[in-house]
């Protein structure tokens, strides 16, 4: 793995994150491919292109306020790109519903997220 793409994947997802805890799903979107398979942690399964993904974020947001912390990437020998994450939940009070470590595994192709499972 060169660094270069091991930075590209970082920029590439820290991207994703920054975007969706400003609520700017528009723009979260931009680097996932439009035929994304995408986990959904609330309700469980799993979310297929740009229209279900933005619909679940945006029902999520109407609910409780998510954050995610990126803390560490790696690639394994598989290519997914595994990301450490720190998530807090609040309510929409501002009160901590939970605060937990998660891993996120994507797969990362022609620049663009394809995939995006939760370890």
């Amino acid at each position: 793995m060169m660094v270069a793409e091991k930075l590209g994947y970082a920029e590439l997802v820290q991207h994703v994150y920054n975007s969706f805890n400003l609520r700017n799903a528009e723009a979260a979107l931009e680097v996932i491919h439009p035929d994304a398979e995408w986990a959904n942690a609330m309700e469980g399964g799993l979310l297929t292109g740009h229209e279900e993904i933005n619909a679940y974020w945006h029902r999520q947001w109407s609910y409780i306020d998510w954050h995610v912390k990126f803390g560490d990437l790696t690639v394994e020998d598989s290519g997914n790109v595994v990301v450490n994450t720190n998530q807090i939940i609040r309510d929409l009070s501002g009160n901590i519903v939970s605060i937990r470590d998660v891993q996120h595994v994507f797969r990362i192709e022609d620049g663009l997220i394809t995939e995006m499972r939760i370890r």
